[in-house]
């Protein structure tokens, strides 16, 4: 599997990349937080890191750590645009529950 990017996320990573030249790509992963138990993460790469698996699409890279790789393998991450802003949104097929205010997320592993 893979983490990917739909074309709207691609899109704006890419200008974020054009604006940002000493990032390397997009890092993603998962932090322990919120009442559900993990929350999605995406920020710009500046380094990569011992560990790191890195997906490519369209010229972007997609860091991931070994300890989120795991939790987010096979997710989408879109951009949606709501009133006069946008933000990103992960399709994350290993979430099984989600929090009431859609901040943090659950695995099938967690509830075991």
């Amino acid at each position: 599997m893979a983490v990917t990017l739909a074309p709207a996320a691609l899109a704006r990573v890419q200008r974020y990349l054009v604006d940002t030249p000493d990032a390397l790509g997009l890092r993603f992963g998962v932090t322990r937080t919120g009442c559900s138990g993990w929350q999605h993460m995406a920020d710009l790469a500046r380094d990569q890191r011992e560990g790191d698996t890195v997906f490519e699409q369209d010229g972007v890279r997609i860091f991931v750590d070994a300890v989120s790789l795991p939790l987010v393998d096979g997710t989408e991450i879109d951009l949606v645009k709501q009133r006069l802003g946008e933000q990103f949104v992960f399709r994350n097929p290993n979430a099984s529950a989600e929090c009431g205010c859609g901040e943090s997320f659950t695995t099938e592993a967690d509830a075991a």
